[in-house]
């Protein structure tokens, strides 16, 4: 039988490996096991806490491993690892069982002949300490807050070094679960009610409309939940909707709609009247859209596959064009940790496409219409810059409102939005 620390290593191993996806993978392994509630939580902790540190844990591991890392067994460094997290971060575990636990689950597998490794490793860890360095140069905030330093750099650049430690700060903290009230079918003050009913308590949030989860039970396996009573969304996305502020019977594109969050809180804003055509590249993530529309009991939403970049006149014209764009993803690092460790290359050509749609999306406008453009990113040149290229080239637009979303000031993810009106 798995117990939480092999779910954790196996879960680990194939993000790293195959490129999984975090949630994804956990709840996969969670879904085929008999896991208790208490070891499904450790479970949790010990998956996200390495994917969280893992600059920080392999800074101290590469100080008492003479072989690089990368050259390890991921088995074995995934081992290492979560034994580590322990080790520094969860002082209601003792040192010696984070040591013999791992030592144990290498004796269980086909490494077994390193366990002798493994425990070296470990105890001289125990007998010298974790050391880390202490410094607001790039390298040591890196190290300090498991970033890698061309996000670190990123950051001071666009915000300077204050919000940047309090920027790493927050992405290591425990992100807030926040429901947005399906109007549809009920309002605050009952699905509140409703939820205590299913052992959730939850808290009205600053929007009307939105509520904050105080306790850590799923919350997709309730009664609340299949009856379409809510969908989970951030406060900022929520935001970002209604300041957008879709009208009943007003015609809404939504350019990249999936998984679906945007798309369904327009649909209440509409009261379920007019039409939201919600689009993505992939069918597979059309799927989710429409099974999440139905779930919620949404009938005004069309879903296709469609290509955000190339303009498709069949499409028509609409009142509110949604361009929530394909982006490097840095504001929601504590939600997907796996994200802040892909290479900067990967993003060499984000910019281009994420102008490309915006463009697009003009194509689509009707005489008084509006765009909203919105990121999850806190990179300035995905958002700001993008903007003002963009009112550069098109000055019969407007920009009516812009905000970049902070979780250490916001209480939200990392967000950035901008209204832009057509003038003329």
């Amino acid at each position: 039988m798995a117990n939480a620390r092999k779910i954790a290593l196996n879960a680990l191993c194939d993000v790293r490996v195959g490129g999984a996806y975090s949630n994804i993978t956990l709840n996969k392994y969670f879904s085929e096991s008999d896991l208790s509630s208490a070891d499904k939580s450790l479970a949790t902790a010990l998956f996200y806490g390495v994917l969280d540190r893992t600059i920080t844990l392999d800074y101290v591991l590469s100080r008492y491993i003479k072989t690089p890392l990368k050259k390890l067994e991921p088995h074995i460094l995934e081992n290492l690892r979560i034994a580590l997290y322990q080790i520094m971060f969860m002082n209601k575990i003792p040192e010696s069982a984070a040591v013999n636990e791992a030592v144990k689950l290498t004796k269980n597998s086909k490494h077994k002949h390193l366990s002798g490794f493994v425990n070296g490793v470990l105890r001289n860890i125990l007998r010298e300490g974790t050391s880390l360095p202490d410094g607001t140069d790039e390298h040591s905030l890196s190290v300090k807050y498991s970033c890698p330093e061309w996000i670190v750099k990123s950051f001071i650049a666009d915000y300077g070094i204050d919000n940047t430690i309090n920027l790493l700060n927050a992405s290591l903290q425990a992100p807030p679960v926040t429901l947005r009230v399906n109007t549809l079918k009920t309002n605050t003050e009952n699905l509140i009610s409703d939820l205590l009913q299913e052992e959730l308590t939850a808290t009205p949030s600053i929007l009307e409309n939105s509520l904050e989860i105080t306790n850590g039970i799923d919350i997709t396996k309730n009664k609340c939940y299949h009856a379409g009573l809510f969908h989970v969304q951030d406060i900022a996305s929520q935001t970002v909707v209604s300041i957008a502020s879709p009208q009943r019977d007003e015609r809404v594109l939504d350019m990249c709609a999936a998984p679906g969050g945007k798309t369904f809180t327009m649909a209440q804003y509409m009261e379920n009247s007019g039409e939201i055509i919600a689009c993505d590249l992939y069918e597979k993530r059309v799927e989710l859209i429409k099974k999440g529309a139905g779930r919620l009991g949404i009938t005004n939403i069309q879903c296709m596959q469609n290509d955000a970049t190339v303009y498709n006149e069949k499409l028509g014209k609409f009142d509110l064009v949604l361009c929530d764009v394909l982006c490097s993803g840095l504001g929601v690092i504590r939600r997907k940790p796996e994200i802040k460790y892909k290479d900067i290359s990967e993003y060499s050509d984000i910019t281009t496409i994420q102008s490309k749609i915006l463009e697009n999306a003009v194509l689509y406008v009707n005489e008084k219409g509006r765009i909203l453009y919105s990121t999850c990113t806190l990179r300035k040149s995905e958002n700001e810059c993008i903007i003002q290229r963009f009112l550069d080239k098109y000055p019969q637009y407007e920009l009516r409102y812009q905000h970049t979303f902070m979780p250490h000031i916001d209480g939200s993810d990392g967000f950035y939005c901008a209204l832009l009106q057509k003038s003329r």
